[in-house]
């Protein structure tokens, strides 16, 4: 039987030109690399070199058995690629987004990924959460991160951390008296997300759930333009304060303190779990790395 020991000593005997140079590339001795040679020979009841010359020259049996090891040791080296390396798991990942995910910490995620995973190519998608949802149910996603609003046993969920929100406004727009009741603020026009967002969906519940109705609302699919909004002295949005803090240490922007305070939004990622078998596997592990790298930057 042959061994990829012996394989190797014939492919690099053949490329360096001499048993002596090929032992030093495998760190062996010249007579051990003999040996595996004589084993080949043996094996095959042929001569692979041609001993009469000073130069390791192959006979003409040992050339053709030199190209069936070329190929043998191509598979393998393909073979040892595709299955430990996880560098070249999959070709192509697509990722789906928020708007304040690719705000805030996509860049560095992306980065990490390319790190880990260099032969990846990452095709990110920023949609709504409904939106994404409904990709990541119809397979054009691979894992979307959105707010926990979803609960569907053909998903996989990890859970990743929270979004701290809070009302805010024009610092001109309600008089400096904290805590504001969620009644006073009703009285004024309130910007949401609407239900397509996950976070807007939450806090309409939220509302529902403390008997709150806002009857003047502007609706923005947009955090940038409710944001904007916001600053402009239109009305009062619930925003990310994280994100807009360097507005509120400036001034231009007021988190306002109100009873009850807004719940946080917990964040989580999902991935399709028929994804977890056969050739899909390779996607969970891209996914659960995802996953890993967003717990870690969020």
């Amino acid at each position: 039987m042959i061994t990829f020991k012996q394989i190797d000593a014939l492919y690099w005997i053949a490329e360096l030109g001499s048993f002596e140079a090929a032992a030093n590339k495998l760190n062996m001795s010249q007579s051990a690399i003999s040996k595996r040679i004589q084993e080949l020979e043996d094996t095959f009841d042929v001569e692979i070199f041609d001993r009469s010359k000073r130069n390791a020259r192959l006979t003409e049996k040992g050339g053709e058995l030199l190209d069936y090891a070329r190929d043998l040791l191509n598979s393998r080296d393909q073979l040892l690629e595709r299955v430990s390396a996880r560098e070249v798991l999959v070709r192509r990942f697509r990722l789906g987004v928020t708007e304040l995910t690719a705000l805030t910490w996509l860049p560095a995620l992306v980065e990490a990924l390319r790190q880990m995973y260099p032969k990846v190519q990452i095709e990110p998608s920023v949609e709504l959460s409904s939106e994404l949802f409904r990709k990541l149910e119809s397979d054009q996603l691979d894992v979307v991160i959105v707010p926990d609003v979803y609960s569907d046993p053909r998903f996989h969920s990890t859970p990743l951390q929270c979004v701290e929100n809070a009302w805010m406004c024009a610092p001109d727009l309600i008089p400096d008296a904290d805590p504001i009741s969620l009644e006073t603020l009703a009285s004024y026009t309130v910007l949401t997300q609407g239900s397509q967002s996950g976070t807007g969906m939450i806090y309409e519940r939220w509302l529902a759930a403390n008997n709150v109705q806002m009857p003047r609302t502007l609706t923005s699919h947009n955090l940038l333009v409710q944001a904007g909004l916001a600053l402009s002295g239109i009305g009062v949005s619930y925003l990310p304060v994280a994100c807009l803090s360097h507005l509120i240490e400036q001034g231009t922007l007021r988190a306002l303190v109100t009873e009850p305070a807004l719940p946080d939004i917990q964040y989580v990622a999902l991935h399709r779990v028929d994804r977890q078998y056969g050739l899909n596997q390779e996607v969970a592990q891209l996914a659960q790395a995802c996953c890993n790298f967003s717990r870690l930057l969020f």
